[in-house]
């Protein structure tokens, strides 16, 4: 089988027409990888004489903040997006394609995939709490297992507005990249400033749609030399230190509960300038990466990630969970080692092969609805991927805030939300529709 996928990525790789920004894909593919070998790696799990506790090492070490300068890397995610997203529209625009039809689209690629993990920890949750489990532990389990799902809500809601940022952006340029920064900072200044907290969650749309504006930039070949990309890159390292040392962030880009302030729940302007460090040195090594990927094994290879990179972006905390839960059944064996000291970082390699061992499953059985079949159905009503929209991300974010099940039972509102979004939005039952329609065609 594997001889086969990889027969599959080589026959795609050599009909890639050589046009191609093939380092999209690639950082595509790298920036989900460094977040899932960073969940893994920041996890500590350990057994005590009072049961399990769930550590962190970012709660337990101090200088593992400044890795995250590194490890956060949902700000490339996004910047990837705005390049992905405004070529997939321009082309659907030239296609005579709506809008509607251009978001349904989308979302299946983006939803469809987290539908059986929604499926699988409901399933799970039931018969856990039918034979007496924990309802508490359950709930911190699966608030561990669905922290990948918030982001794909922020983002989702970031693509359904490109054809209005998309717009300012090619009337205004950098303008309305600045404005929308500006606003991010605003709403700091309000929320940090004014301690009105609820104006932070306003940056989910406009920090992280400034982010993705940036990718429009790059889409359009605005970022200039080598030179301009790294002059960016130290602008904003420079910048981010600035506003650690002198603002209220904390030196962590990702959100800890030990801390007042938090860079990323809601995300803060920090986030903003780290995407312009971490794109400005990335770009800056296009050319060289565009080489190496014009060989097809290189090539070939990224494809492969990237064809099932979604199924191991949602499912990588939960083999996670599994593999604890494992380990729980065999008396905590492999989880009674202090985090950080010198045994547990020995130790790192082989968690990190368990757990690629772990998650392998998920991947062969849970990959193929990454890719769902052409939609041929008529475009929907604009109105209904919206909806689909505004659905899935209420009900992502209530499941990664208070995740599947607690004392009262499961979370029957958040969890039928997403399945509304998908009936509702026209985002499955393609393959339905053309049986039905071959089954009538005469």
């Amino acid at each position: 089988m594997t001889t086969n996928i990889w027969q599959q990525a080589e026959k795609v790789a050599a009909q890639t027409p050589e046009n191609r920004n093939r380092y999209v894909d690639f950082l595509r593919a790298a920036s989900i990888m460094v977040v899932v070998f960073g969940h893994w790696l920041m996890a500590a799990p350990v057994i005590t004489a009072t049961g399990l506790e769930a550590n962190h090492l970012l709660t337990r070490t101090t200088w593992t903040h400044y890795l995250t300068w590194a490890l956060q890397v949902m700000p490339i995610f996004f910047f990837v997006g705005g390049f992905a997203n405004a070529a997939s529209w321009r082309a659907s625009n030239r296609s005579g394609s709506t809008y509607g039809a251009w978001l349904r689209a989308r979302l299946r690629r983006l939803i469809l995939p987290v539908l059986p993990l929604l499926i699988v920890w409901t399933a799970g949750a039931f018969a856990l709490l039918q034979s007496g489990f924990d309802p508490e532990l359950l709930k911190i389990a699966s608030q561990a297992a669905l922290v990948p799902v918030w982001f794909l809500a922020t983002y989702v809601a970031v693509v359904a507005f490109t054809p209005l940022t998309l717009r300012a952006w090619d009337r205004w340029g950098w303008t309305s990249v600045v404005v929308t920064g500006v606003i991010a900072g605003l709403v700091d200044l309000v929320s940090l400033g004014f301690g009105i907290s609820w104006a932070g969650y306003l940056n989910y749309l406009f920090m992280w749609g400034t982010v993705h504006s940036l990718g429009y930039a790059w889409a359009d070949s605005r970022l200039g030399s080598v030179s301009h990309r790294l002059m960016w890159s130290a602008a904003g390292f420079v910048t981010t230190a600035a506003l650690v040392a002198f603002g209220p962030y904390p030196v962590a880009m990702v959100g800890l509960d030990t801390q007042g302030v938090t860079n990323s729940q809601p995300p803060k302007v920090t986030l903003l300038t780290l995407a312009i460090f971490q794109a400005g040195a990335l770009l800056a090594m296009e050319g060289p990466a565009r080489r190496m990927l014009s060989k097809t094994r290189n090539w070939a290879a990224t494809i492969l990630i990237n064809g099932r990179i979604m199924t191991l972006y949602l499912w990588h905390l939960t083999a996670m969970v599994a593999l604890i839960g494992g380990s729980l059944l065999l008396n905590g064996w492999g989880l009674r080692t202090e985090a950080n000291s010198a045994r547990w970082w020995l130790t790192r390699p082989l968690w990190m092969a368990a757990l690629v061992v772990a998650v392998l499953p998920f991947l062969l059985v849970f990959g193929r609805y990454e890719r769902p079949n052409k939609d041929l159905r008529p475009a929907p009503p604009a109105w209904r991927p919206l909806l689909a929209v505004v659905a899935t991300c209420a009900g992502l974010g209530l499941l990664a805030k208070y995740g599947i099940a607690d004392e009262d039972g499961l979370n029957g509102i958040a969890l039928s939300l997403p399945f509304a979004a998908a009936i509702a939005g026209g985002i499955g039952g393609a393959r339905m529709w053309q049986r039905r329609r071959r089954a009538t065609t005469p």
